[in-house]
This record gives structure tokens, C-alpha cells and sequence, in this order.
């Protein structure tokens, strides 16, 4: 029986880049004085990337939870960077989306995410990055597919 597991197997290496990865974002976006917290900055690059999008949906995009999420909205409307409105299809949902205002919060978000996806990859060959990119998004929709909610899986034998 192993009674320690390998810390480099993907898993553990995919959750400990996440990890670095987080950090470093909320470091840089602290340093930017932009006026919003780092979740902030999370939430409304989220918003951007699927708006209009459900309140729900977004909470569980982001892995946070629905308290968490509406308190970084609250404080971004107070702002005039997110308008959030009832879902015509559903009036108990809310659906988020980004205003005008947000651009420039957003360029400076985008800026900081570009400036450290050049020096995260710094001597790894452009080709290999883009492969490897490739290679998460498949793992990401494989892993989408496993959910019970999509038929496939354990939890649905």
C-alpha cells in the first residue's frame, strides 16, 4: 500500500499551478490600485468572458459561493461596472453583464493577465504552449462530460 501520493501527478501539478496562479494574479492586481478588490477583478473578468450571464452560474464558473459572488457584485455596481437584471426567462435569476464603464478596469485586468501569461511561460516554445493549452481545454471537456448532470460517469452507472 502507498501511503504517500505522487505530488506530481497531474492533479496535484493542474492544483498547485492554479494555486500559483491565483496568488500571483491577486498580487498584480493589488499593485494596480484599480479601485477593486483582486475577487473583484476575478468577477468582472468572469462577467466579461460570459455575459450576460446568470448570478448561479457565474458562482459556480468561478468556484465561489452565491454570498461571496453577490457581495463582489454589489460592490461593482456600486461602481457602475455591472448591471445586474432579472432574467426575462426566469425572474427569480439574475442575469450579470458588464457596462461601458467597465473597459478600463477591464484593459488594466487583461494587461496584468497578458503580462503574466508571457513571463509564466518564459522559455517554453510558443508551439508548446499553445499545444498545451490545447491539451487543457480537452481535459476541461472531458471532465464537463463526467458530471452527473451530462449522463456520463460513476455517478451515473
Amino acid at each position: 500500500m502507498t501511503l504517500r501520493p505522487d505530488d506530481e501527478a497531474l492533479g496535484f501539478l493542474v492544483t498547485d499551478v492554479a494555486r500559483l496562479l491565483r496568488a500571483e494574479f491577486d498580487r498584480a492586481i493589488a499593485a494596480e490600485s484599480l479601485g477593486i478588490t483582486p475577487g473583484e477583478a476575478r468577477a468582472l473578468s468572469h462577467v466579461a468572458r460570459a455575459s450576460p450571464v446568470r448570478q448561479a452560474a457565474l458562482a459556480e464558473r468561478m468556484g465561489v459561493e452565491a454570498m461571496t459572488l453577490s457581495t463582489y457584485l454589489d460592490r461593482l455596481e456600486e461602481q457602475g461596472l455591472v448591471l445586474r437584471e432579472a432574467d426575462p426567462t426566469d425572474r427569480r435569476a439574475k442575469l450579470v453583464d458588464i457596462t461601458e464603464a467597465a473597459g478600463p478596469a477591464l484593459d488594466s485586468i487583461f494587461a496584468v493577465s497578458a503580462e503574466m501569461r508571457t513571463d509564466m511561460t518564459a522559455g517554453i516554445d510558443g508551439a508548446k504552449v499553445e499545444e498545451f493549452r490545447l491539451m487543457l481545454m480537452t481535459i476541461r471537456a472531458n471532465l464537463v462530460a463526467m458530471r452527473p448532470d451530462c449522463g456520463k460517469g460513476s455517478a451515473a452507472q
